[in-house]
C-alpha cells in the first residue's frame, strides 16, 4: 500500500514525539452504537470487573474486534509499525469517578515493561469509548520519553494504582514538567510507543472515562517470557503477512467487512 502524506506526517511525529492524538475513528453515530454495546456489557459484567478486567474480547464479542480492527485505527498503526501488523490484544480501562469507587489512578510507567516481548517494541492505541479530559482522569504522556529506553519501574506507594502488579516508576527518574493531557472526544484515538512514559490521574467529575487500550506488534517480534498476569499472547495478523511465525496461527474470530 502507497504511503500517504498523512501518514509521512504521522511518522514524522512519532519518531520526534512518541505519540499521536486527536485521531478521528467513529463518527458520532458509530462511536454512540459502540457505547451502548459496552454499557451492556458492563452492566453484565459489573463495574468491579469493568474496571481493569476486561482483556481480549476480540475473540468472543464481535464489537471489539470491529473496535480493535476498523481500519482508521489499522492505518495509523501501520504508519508508525510498518505494512505487517499483529493485533497482540486489548483491554477495557473504565475508571469510574472517585466518589463511588475512590481515586483509582494509572500510576507513570512503560507498556512494555512487563510483557515478556523481545525486542520491547509495542504500539498501543487508546480509543476513547466516553469523552474523556483533565476531570475525569484523561492519559498524560510525556512527549520524547520513548528515546531513553526501559527505566526501572518500582512499586506504586500509593492505593488506587490500575496498573496489573502496582508498578511505577519514580518522578525523579524524568523530567515531567512537560507533560501533556491527551483530552479526547468518544470516537476519538491516540497512539503511542510502548516506551512512552505515560499514566493519568483519579476521575475527579461525575462521568465514566472508558476506553479500549489495543496493543499491537510487528511479526518480528517474539514472545520470550509470560506477561505481568502470568500469560502468554494470542496474537492475531491483522495486516500484510507473517513471515516469522513466532506465534501460533490464531485465525481471525470474526468475518472481515468493508475491506477491513
Amino acid at each position: 500500500m502507497p504511503t500517504t502524506t498523512l501518514q509521512r506526517s504521522w511518522s514524522e511525529l512519532w519518531q520526534s514525539q512518541g505519540y499521536l492524538t486527536g485521531l478521528k475513528v467513529f463518527p458520532e453515530s458509530e462511536i454512540k452504537d459502540y457505547r451502548s454495546q459496552f454499557d451492556a456489557l458492563e452492566a453484565d459484567q459489573g463495574r468491579s470487573k469493568a474496571e481493569i478486567g476486561l482483556n481480549n474480547l476480540h475473540f468472543t464479542h464481535e464489537f471489539v474486534w470491529r473496535l480493535s480492527t476498523h481500519p482508521p485505527v489499522l492505518e495509523a498503526i501501520r504508519s508508525v509499525l510498518g505494512p505487517d501488523v499483529l493485533l497482540l490484544g486489548n483491554h477495557f480501562f473504565c475508571k469510574y469517578p472517585s466518589e463511588s469507587r475512590g481515586d483509582k489512578f494509572v500510576a507513570w510507567h512503560q507498556d512494555v515493561t512487563y510483557w515478556g516481548l523481545e525486542p520491547p517494541r509495542a504500539v498501543t492505541a487508546w480509543l476513547a469509548i466516553d469523552d474523556v479530559d483533565v476531570d475525569n482522569g484523561c492519559m498524560r504522556v510525556v512527549p520524547g520519553s520513548h528515546r531513553h529506553g526501559i527505566l526501572t519501574h518500582g512499586t506504586s506507594a500509593m492505593a488506587g494504582n490500575l496498573l496489573s502488579i502496582n508498578q511505577e516508576i519514580p518522578e525523579e527518574s524524568f523530567d515531567s514538567s512537560q507533560t501533556v493531557d491527551l483530552v479526547l472526544k468518544a470516537g476519538q484515538m491516540s497512539v503511542h510507543d510502548g516506551m512512552l512514559i505515560h499514566g493519568s490521574n483519579p476521575n475527579r467529575s461525575g462521568r465514566r472515562r472508558c476506553g479500549l487500550a489495543i496493543r499491537f506488534i510487528s511479526p518480528r517480534v517474539r514472545q520470550v517470557r509470560a506477561n505481568s498476569l502470568g500469560r502468554h499472547y494470542r496474537p492475531v495478523l491483522v495486516c500484510g503477512r507473517d513471515e516469522y511465525g513466532h506465534f501460533p496461527r490464531n485465525p481471525v474470530p470474526f468475518q472481515q467487512a468493508d475491506g477491513n
